[in-house]
């Protein structure tokens, strides 16, 4: 056999895998074993289901575990290289590539890292894709935020520890007790048992409460919510921007080739 006939046949077996791999179907069944490695592993966690069926699980997590190397290893052959470019090849590798290491003796923590597999969801569901990108593009944008919450913390457990400590050591006796409670207010997460017995004390503390949550809890976490809602809308807008430019493409190849059967067909006549 000639190395061009070698040549060919690899190129027909890396263009017939990259159509297996791109098939909806073979998506789909990655995702239906994602979800079914979730369940398995979920499964695992019952001592009286482990007991009975453990090796049954055990198995079948080899099983789909083998599924995705074998997936991956074959997206590595038709990409090539190409393939590490893509972040979220990268992730699938990784999520993939930890449940391969021994979890053996003092290594065995890392069983339970097992279940990060299951975040290979997010890189198989375009939507999930989409959302996670969304929230990665909020980040730079949410750093600015984050200080202003920070400091706006900071400054309000100095007063709050200069105000309320000696009377409430527990709850604002330190800053480090300050800081704590007051992010408990911020949550809504018992802020009446916390600042309740304060405003009893002191007449004007409401006042104090009043601004702070006013401040953090409504005004600094919705422009978190802002931030995030604007990333959202800017990545559907690539995505649908990305769908045209695909669809553009199609219908110039598509005239280019009607140019090139009316060609053919005046010269067959």
């Amino acid at each position: 056999m000639s190395s061009l006939d070698t040549n060919e046949e690899d190129i027909s077996l890396k263009a017939w895998l990259g159509n297996l791999i791109a098939a909806p179907w073979f998506e789909w069944a990655i995702i239906g074993l994602i979800v079914l490695n979730a369940i398995i592993l979920g499964l695992e966690t019952s001592p009286s289901l482990h007991a009975s069926y453990g090796s049954l699980l055990t198995s079948l997590d080899r099983m789909i575990l083998a599924i995705f190397v074998v997936e991956l290893l074959i997206r590595f052959y038709v990409q090539g290289w190409r393939m590490l470019k893509d972040p979220w090849s990268v992730f699938d590798v990784f999520v993939v590539g930890v449940a391969l290491i021994p979890a053996t003796g003092n290594l065995s923590v890392l069983r339970s890292l097992r279940i990060l597999r299951v975040l290979r969801l997010i890189s198989a569901v375009p939507s999930m894709r989409r959302v996670v990108s969304g929230l990665l593009a909020a980040i730079p944008g949410m750093g600015s935020i984050v200080a202003l919450l920070l400091l706006i913390l900071y400054v309000s457990s100095v007063m709050a520890t200069q105000m309320f400590g000696p009377q409430f050591p527990e709850t604002f006796g330190t800053l480090g007790a300050s800081l704590f409670s007051l992010v408990q207010i911020m949550t809504m997460e018992g802020w009446a048992d916390i600042s309740g017995p304060v405003m009893a004390k002191f007449s004007y503390a409401w006042l104090f409460f009043l601004i702070y949550m006013l401040v953090t809890s409504f005004a600094v976490l919705n422009l978190f919510i802002g931030i995030i809602v604007d990333a959202m809308q800017a990545e559907g807008i690539e995505h649908q921007q990305d769908t045209l430019d695909k669809t553009d493409q199609i219908l110039e190849e598509l005239a280019a080739l009607k140019v090139e059967v009316k060609k053919l067909r005046k010269a067959a006549d």
